[in-house]
């Protein structure tokens, strides 16, 4: 017999017993704390911040009540909402925004996708210190692009942003009929969390994040920090929706079935041009702006459908009332927009350099749990996505130190924080990001750049014909993007997987960009 073999049976006799003491230590620590839920104020909506040049705001990190399913939960929520405050900003403006930590973790904030100064980034150890509770800290925080942006904390974001510390941000354009006539807005935060058969939390990892392997996948869905969302329109009429992804592992296929869906703007703005789609595939950190015809009236359902599950996530109800003023005829027409494609004008001559910098995403499996991981081997389809987590019980039993996810600089072999890429204001960079599909447990990784902006150029050698300036790109199993950097931002700047627990495990590293010398 083959000694190598592993009793699958066996693991997974293991892992329950081991999972029934975890459980029983959980149900202690509820009743211990559980009382305590009630005496921290009901969370409330997000609210509609808006500001000009020069103003000055505070975001607070609090301790909240959310009730889910019938349950309380103690949450998290800025300035007491979740989601927080929305920031409305003008392009080009730049405010102070005070801060006090009234949460019982160390935080920041980190201004997620904005080319601000460095020193407010929200990065710790790299920008500031952590924020301690009951300490302040002050963030200057500009806006040079338009888009719709998010804030969250760069501490325990497996915790503290699962729990509700996470808002957006939308920067208008300087010339506001760059966008479409719409007869309503809606802004859509998704997220997950993961319940347990009681209808409690799931618990987090003490010192370091559990689940560390696949990420913490949910299996209650909510929508703007709720699990329930509903919206009513007239017939006939287009709603822009500005969706962002605050899930910790989760990437959302999304669909709204009999309406048409038109793709308008990403990360930092809109496309060059509009175009038509029958869903959008949104990872962890992206935003995706969309504008939606509900041409009859009737119920229409958000839908998150992927290979392997389908989930409602919101619904509309169309009325029989006519829309008050159509702007249906304008929707029909995909239109360019002159301004995005004048920018990236100034770069297309480089789209064809030379790779500058390969980063390769991997993972390092100790030996034994190689082993184990093998005889439990998980398989994606042709997306290149792990839509769901189908081996939990191996997720939350592999500790962070049994293995380590991987940034590999090609050019040194060094991973992580070992390495430093630098770069000076001006540089135009080409970046090959390759998400190995042999390593020991291949997954998507959703890469984030703090402080730049980048056009992805292609995805495995197919040429994007449609760009659209982005901090944040999904990189599939199997997959090869190449990206183009605009380097204009001074300062040491952070990148790494926006699964949470994939960056708690050490999936990060740092560039430096110094500024041009006269």
């Amino acid at each position: 017999m083959n000694q190598n073999v592993v009793d699958v049976d066996a693991v997974r006799s293991l892992v329950t017993q081991l999972l029934n003491v975890k459980k029983l230590l959980v149900i202690t620590a509820l009743l211990l704390t559980g009382c305590q839920t009630q005496n921290f104020p009901e969370a409330k909506p997000s609210e509609v911040l808006e500001v000009s040049d020069g103003d000055q705001i505070r975001i607070d990190p609090t301790i909240v009540r959310k009730t889910i399913n019938g349950k309380s939960f103690k949450m998290y929520g800025y300035n007491g909402q979740i989601p927080g405050p929305m920031i409305k900003a003008p392009q080009g403006a730049t405010i102070t925004i005070d801060s006090t930590n009234h949460i019982d973790y160390e935080t920041t904030i980190h201004w997620h996708g904005l080319r601000l100064d460095n020193k407010s980034d929200g990065v710790p150890d790299v920008t500031q210190r952590v924020t301690e509770p009951g300490k302040s800290h002050q963030y200057t925080v500009t806006f040079p692009d338009e888009g719709i942006y998010w804030y969250h904390p760069h501490v325990r974001e497996d915790i503290q942003q699962d729990m509700g510390l996470y808002g957006n941000l939308f920067i208008k354009p300087d010339d506001t009929s760059e966008y479409n006539p719409v007869n309503a807005e809606e802004v859509i935060v998704l997220d997950d969390l993961f319940l347990d058969a009681n209808g409690e939390n799931t618990p987090y990892g003490k010192s370091d994040p559990n689940f560390a392997l696949m990420g913490r996948f949910g299996n209650q869905m909510l929508i703007n920090g709720n699990t329930h969302y509903e919206q009513q329109f007239a017939k006939g009429s287009i709603v822009r929706m500005y969706f962002t992804n605050v899930a910790n592992a989760r990437t959302f296929r999304l669909e709204i079935p009999g309406a048409k869906l038109k793709l308008v703007g990403s990360d930092v703005g809109r496309y060059e041009r509009d175009s038509f789609v029958d869903s959008v595939t949104i990872a962890p950190a992206e935003r995706y702006i969309v504008e939606v015809l509900f041409a009859q009236a009737g119920e229409y359902t958000l839908l998150h459908k992927s290979p392997l599950a389908e989930f409602a996530l919101g619904a509309f109800t169309i009325t029989e009332e006519e829309v008050y003023e159509s702007y249906a005829e304008a929707f029909e027409n995909l239109r360019s927009y002159e301004d995005v494609i004048a920018d990236i004008d100034a770069f297309r001559s480089e789209f064809d350099r030379p790779v500058d910098k390969t980063l390769r995403l991997t993972i390092d499996l100790e030996d034994r749990m190689a082993m184990m991981h093998e005889g439990m081997m998980m398989h994606h389809d042709e997306t290149g996505i792990e839509w769901e987590d189908t081996m939990p019980m191996m997720n939350q039993m592999m500790a962070s130190e049994d293995f380590q996810w991987k940034l590999v600089d090609e050019e040194t072999g060094k991973a992580n924080m070992e390495f430093m890429w630098k770069f000076t204001v001006g540089d135009i960079v080409k970046v090959r990001i390759i998400n190995e599909e042999d390593s020991a447990h291949p997954m998507q990784h959703p890469i984030h750049f703090h402080g730049q902006r980048f056009l992805v150029l292609s995805e495995d050698d197919v040429a994007k014909e449609n760009m659209v300036w982005k901090d944040t790109v999904l990189v599939p199993i199997g997959h090869t993007v190449d990206l183009l950097f605009d380097i204009t931002n001074p300062g040491e700047w952070m990148f790494h997987c926006h699964i949470a627990e994939h960056l708690s495990n050490g999936m990060m590293g740092i560039f430096h960009v110094k500024p041009l010398e006269f």
